[in-house]
């Protein structure tokens, strides 16, 4: 009897300690791939968004604002500095255009933050005109803003610390996230419920023209975000529980879905370079797909974070942005 204890004491052990957290730097499922986590930075707010900028990461992080870290050393990032004083609202997305950070706060509209020196960001007052400010995309001097239930917002940034407002326009549901043709010809919109739409803004006129809509698809799930191939009519959209969805666009009379991944999770942000989709799916971690067949993705690899909500990437690394971890730095294979 003590025998049979002692086997069932030794057998305990060893599952608790074969039970590693899901953030185990060697915790990769889905097909490897090597992708290996390197290092992580707890924030200091939870997390949404993320941009990669030579040695820097600009991240977006809720009540928290907005912070900045020094990745030079991928193994140990090291705090730049953190603006949070004067930010209104929930920071969600953030883009950047020359030394100026634009942030989506939501009902609080776009907030402005100069990081000409990043050691200390400057704010300059939030345009509460662009509510409820959801996500961004930047074409040459143009700012689109994805505005929710308002539509898209269109405005000039030609001086991006005093953008000029041009105009919002309605768009079929809900607006999550917008992105443009690389010939500058159509305006993608990632709608929410609705699905994906299609706006021709080839007779932009300086953003103040009125857009047809051109293309529409019902996807499953709810369209989250959206990028596009760089030389292809393809574009790639995160579906939430829908997860990974490609469409051809050629035809924009005739939208169709060409491929599509059930990823799990909720996939929430994509985003795609050199024959690879990476896909952040909340709590299902990071995934990352070959798409050179587009009709088939496959996934190489998933790396488990905690809640992964965005994606950047550079020549070596990914950076995630777990709304739970903070920064998340992947080294690529």
């Amino acid at each position: 009897m003590q025998k049979f204890f002692n086997v069932l004491l030794i057998t305990s052990i060893t599952l608790l300690l074969s039970c590693g957290t899901p953030n185990d730097p060697e915790s990769i499922i889905g097909g490897d791939g090597g992708y290996k986590i390197v290092s992580k930075y707890a924030t200091s707010g939870f997390a949404q968004d993320i941009l990669s900028r030579d040695s820097l990461v600009y991240i977006s992080q809720g009540q928290g604002g907005l912070i900045i870290l020094n990745v030079a050393n991928a193994k140990e990032p090291k705090f730049v500095s953190e603006l949070t004083y004067g930010l209104r609202g929930y920071s969600y997305k953030l883009a950047k255009k020359d030394s100026v950070i634009y942030l989506a706060t939501g009902v609080f509209g776009v907030s402005i933050v100069n990081v000409a020196d990043p050691v200390q960001p400057l704010i300059t007052p939030e345009i509460r005109a662009i509510a409820p400010a959801k996500n961004f995309h930047i074409m040459g001097d143009y700012l689109f803003t994805a505005v929710s239930e308002e539509g898209v917002n269109i405005t000039k940034i030609s001086d991006p610390t005093y953008p000029d407002f041009r105009q919002t326009f309605f768009v079929p549901g809900f607006a999550q996230a917008v992105c443009t043709s690389a010939d500058s010809n159509f305006l993608f919109i990632a709608s929410g419920e609705v699905g994906f739409t299609i706006f021709d803004i080839s007779d932009f006129q300086d953003g103040y023209n009125i857009y047809p809509l051109v293309g529409w698809l019902d996807t499953p799930g709810f369209a989250e975000d959206v990028t596009i191939h760089p030389d292809l009519p393809v574009a790639f959209l995160a579906c939430g529980a829908g997860g990974l969805v490609i469409v051809d666009y050629s035809d924009t009379a005739n939208v169709k879905i060409i491929g599509s991944y059930a990823s799990g999770g909720y996939a929430k942000e994509v985003v795609y370079s050199e024959n690879k989709v990476y896909l952040t799916t909340e709590l299902r971690g990071l995934q990352i797909f070959d798409v050179t067949n587009l009709s088939s993705p496959v996934r190489i690899g998933t790396v488990e974070t905690e809640y992964a909500m965005a994606v950047a990437l550079n020549d070596k690394y990914v950076y995630v942005a777990d709304e739970v971890e903070g920064l998340i730095i992947i080294s690529m294979p």
